[in-house]
């Protein structure tokens, strides 16, 4: 069983039932984002928490130990990771003391719901990939998401992936799918995939009623929030975008983990580095919705 040491003020929240954000920290390393931006990403995502009254708590594996919230001065070990930990790696993480695991979504997961937080956010989870009649690759996310009772905020599945698969694999899994004032699937970079959600809410009282009647305690929800509409890059530029460097990818047989970093370069350059300007204001609206749904999950007791 996962024992995290939680910071002081992560603690006395959560010890005194006010609300908590969880983050992951591989958005946050270069492994997420390039540098500088993404300092500017961890500055305003906390930011974000803070303002809409809610305590973040950044997900680590630090010398070894397992971190739910990181101090300020601990910042630029973050923002230098270059190893990611999955919550598969968790233990090994541990017992061989690694010096730094940027946490994916599915061990920012697993370490928050042992903290016994409730909200996570995130920019985009990882699902079911295109090739996966051939390769079998499901991102490990879907099952955290599916096993730790938390609300995960996020902008939908990164565009890369075969979003239909990735939510028939959620209905499958019983998570409940929901569209944050929205009524299709947002695909990351764009607000809309073509796909509806299952169900639509309007309040983050609506999502955190939702948390609290799940018929199974364990389960998760999965709340998807678009891209401010300033914010969202051209459909067809990403499309055009996507198409060309998933062929690219194939024919250099890059797959797995190494599918993501490559997709992401690739659409950097086609949108002239507009991405990171756009990766950076999803991430922070994901942030500032979720610290409102901590804050009514918290209203309710729980």
């Amino acid at each position: 069983m996962i024992e995290p040491v939680l910071a002081p003020e992560v603690a006395e929240a959560l010890h005194e039932g006010r609300p908590v954000v969880a983050l992951e920290s591989t958005i946050f390393s270069h492994l997420g984002l390039p540098s500088p931006a993404n300092r500017e990403a961890l500055d305003r995502c906390l930011a974000a928490v803070v303002a809409n009254g809610a305590v973040p708590a950044v997900t680590a594996v630090l010398d070894g130990v397992p971190r739910v919230g990181v101090s300020e001065d601990e910042h630029d070990r973050i923002l230098g990771a270059a190893r990611k930990s999955a919550e598969r790696d968790i233990p090994v993480a541990i017992a061989q003391g690694w010096e730094f695991g940027a946490t994916t979504v599915s061990a920012a997961l697993a370490l928050a719901s042992a903290a016994g937080i409730s909200v996570f956010a995130t920019g985009g989870i990882g699902g079911v990939h295109r090739e996966v009649a051939d390769t079998g690759d499901v991102s490990a996310d879907l099952d955290a998401i599916a096993s730790h009772p938390l609300v995960t905020v996020c902008a939908g599945a990164k565009a890369f992936l075969d979003l239909a698969r990735t939510l028939e694999h959620l209905e499958t899994a019983g998570v409940p799918v929901l569209g944050w004032r929205h009524d299709e699937l947002p695909a990351f970079y764009t607000r809309s995939s073509g796909l509806r959600v299952p169900h639509r809410v309007e309040s983050a009282d609506e999502v955190a009623a939702v948390l609290a009647a799940r018929t199974r305690p364990e389960r998760g929800v999965l709340l998807t929030v678009p891209i401010p509409a300033d914010d969202e890059l051209d459909p067809t530029t990403i499309d055009s975008a996507l198409a060309d460097a998933l062929a690219d990818a194939a024919a250099e047989g890059v797959r797995g983990a190494a599918v993501t970093p490559f997709v992401l370069a690739r659409i950097s350059a086609a949108t002239d580095g507009d991405s990171v300007p756009a990766n950076l204001a999803l991430a922070e609206n994901n942030a500032a919705v979720a610290a409102e749904v901590a804050v009514a999950v918290s209203s309710r007791g729980r």
